[in-house]
């Protein structure tokens, strides 16, 4: 069984900055692609940002040139910097890890965590 422990959230003011953490546990032989999404209040999931393995990564238009995502592989974490915080950066943020292996050559598991409040005043 695979867990994803997250931390960092909070409550800060516009213009702030947070670092978000996401542990990923258990028995774990690769994992492709470890990524943040958000939920707000009355609105759907979306993706915040995205790392491979191998270190590309992606960003909603939102959050580009704000957030910044890193992974350190040995320790099957994913982090995400938020700076220059908004209000409507305001949700539930949520670890996602995608293509997990227990096994080499093993089937594939998503995994989720189980959120972290941000929330961000004007």
């Amino acid at each position: 069984q695979v867990q994803l422990v997250e931390s960092g959230g909070g409550a800060v003011q516009a213009g702030g900055s947070l670092r978000l953490s996401c542990a990923a546990s258990g028995s774990i032989f690769s994992i492709n692609v470890m990524g943040w999404y958000r939920q707000a209040p009355g609105k759907q999931r979306e993706l915040v940002g995205a790392i491979t393995s191998g270190g590309s990564t992606n960003y909603a238009d939102s959050v580009k040139g704000r957030f910044t995502i890193s992974r350190d592989n040995a320790k099957n974490t994913v982090y995400l910097q938020l700076n220059s915080l908004k209000p409507e950066d305001t949700a539930v943020y949520y670890c996602n890890a995608d293509g997990v292996r227990t096994v080499v050559r093993g089937p594939k598991y998503d995994y989720w965590g189980q959120g972290t409040q941000v929330t961000v005043s004007s």
